[in-house]
C-alpha cells in the first residue's frame, strides 16, 4: 500500500513527543511537512524530527497539493475551525479530542461529510488492551457488564498553560474527562441515557479542576468517573461485571515501549490475590491508530469511528456541563 502523506498543524507537545514519532514509525504514513504561525518554529521542528516541509502558515499547508491527511492537535477550540478548512480544501483530518468545544460547533463540519474521512484522535480505542477487554465483555469471560470505573488525574497549576485557560477549552472535563466517556461508549456499545457531574472549579483559573460524573446507560448500566487537573498523577479503568471484574493498569498513557497488564479476579480471595494477570506485548497506539486511519484513506478498511461519533462524544460532554449548572441529571442531546 502507498503510503499517505501526512501534514501537521502546529507544533504542539502532543504532535512533537508522541503523534509525529508514532506516524513516522507507521507501515502506512509519511510525515512530509509540518506547519507554524512562526516559520522558524516550523523550520525547527522540521529540522529536529526529519520532516520535509516547513510552512509559516496553517494555510500555506492545506494548500500543498501532495498532502493527503492532515493532524490537527491545535487549541480545542481551533479543532473545527481548522479540521473545516483542511476538509473544504480536500484533506482528511484526524483531529485531537475533544472534538469541538460543544456538539453544535462540531455539527459544521456536517457540510464536508462524504467527501472526506475525518475521526477524532482516540487512540486508546485502537490499543491491543482496550480491544481485548472489549472482547473479554463480549464474550462474556465477566458475566453482564454493570460497571465501568475511571480515575484520570494529573497536576498543573501552570499560568500560561492551555490547559488552565477557560476560553480554548481548558479543564479536566475536555482535557481527560473524555476519555472514560469513551471508556464508557466503546466497553457498553451503548450510548448513556442520562448523566450527572460534580464539579470543583479553580478559583483563578475558573476551569474546572475536578469532575465526578455517572453516567446511565440503562438496564442497571453506569460508568462513573473522576479526573483532574490538580491531583496526583493517577490512572486507572475497571469494568465490573456479574462473575469477574477487569483492571487496566494502564488504560490512557499507555507506554509505547513497554508492555501492559489486564488483571481480571473473580473474587474468590480477599485483596485480589485471585487475580490473572494478562500481559500484552509492547506497541504504540498512535501508530496503530495511524495506521487504521492510513488504510480507511487508501480504501482497505471502513471508517472505525467518524463525525456521528465524535458529536455524540461532545453531546455527552454538552449535558455534564449542563448538569453542573442545574444540580440535576441531563440527557445527551437534549438542550
Amino acid at each position: 500500500m502507498k503510503k499517505v502523506s501526512w501534514g501537521v498543524l502546529s507544533t504542539a507537545k502532543i504532535g512533537r513527543e508522541k503523534v509525529i514519532p508514532a506516524l513516522q514509525q507507521s507501515e502506512f504514513c509519511s510525515v512530509d511537512a509540518i506547519a507554524s504561525r512562526d516559520l522558524s518554529n516550523a523550520q525547527s521542528v522540521a529540522t529536529s524530527l526529519g520532516i520535509g516541509k516547513a510552512y509559516g502558515s496553517y494555510e500555506a499547508l492545506l494548500e500543498d497539493p501532495g498532502i493527503e491527511a492532515i493532524y490537527n492537535p491545535l487549541p480545542n477550540d481551533l479543532h473545527v475551525p481548522l479540521t473545516l478548512a483542511a476538509a473544504r480544501a480536500g484533506k482528511h483530518v484526524l483531529c485531537e479530542k475533544p472534538f469541538a468545544m460543544n456538539a453544535n460547533e462540531a455539527a459544521a463540519l456536517r457540510e464536508v461529510a462524504g467527501q472526506v474521512h475525518i475521526m477524532e484522535a482516540f487512540m486508546v480505542r485502537f490499543h491491543p488492551q482496550w480491544l481485548k477487554a472489549r472482547e473479554m465483555v463480549r464474550n462474556g469471560s465477566l458475566g453482564e457488564l454493570r460497571t465501568v470505573q475511571a480515575f484520570f488525574s494529573y497536576f498543573n497549576v501552570q499560568q500560561d498553560n492551555i490547559r488552565n485557560r477557560v476560553e480554548t477549552g481548558g479543564g479536566a472535563l475536555y482535557d481527560i474527562g473524555c476519555y472514560p466517556i469513551v471508556a464508557g461508549r466503546f466497553m457498553f456499545e451503548a450510548e448513556p441515557v442520562r448523566v450527572m457531574a460534580l464539579v470543583d472549579r479553580d478559583p483563578t483559573f475558573q476551569t474546572d479542576r475536578t469532575v465526578s460524573a455517572v453516567l446511565d446507560f440503562g438496564n442497571g448500566r453506569r460508568l462513573d468517573f473522576t479526573v483532574s487537573t490538580q491531583s496526583t498523577p493517577y490512572q486507572r479503568l475497571h469494568l465490573v461485571g456479574t462473575r469477574q471484574r477487569l483492571e487496566i493498569e494502564v488504560p490512557f498513557n499507555a507506554p509505547a515501549n513497554g508492555s501492559t497488564r489486564l488483571f481480571t479476579d473473580d473474587g474468590a480471595l480477599p485483596a485480589g490475590c485471585n487475580a490473572v494477570i494478562h500481559t500484552l506485548a509492547p506497541c504504540d497506539q498512535y501508530t496503530l491508530q495511524g495506521d487504521a486511519f492510513a488504510q480507511v484513506i487508501r480504501g482497505e478498511l471502513p471508517l472505525p469511528y467518524g463525525l456521528d461519533d465524535a458529536i455524540q462524544n461532545m453531546h455527552v460532554i454538552d449535558a455534564l456541563i449542563r448538569s453542573e449548572r442545574s444540580g440535576q441529571w441531563e440527557v445527551p442531546g437534549q438542550a
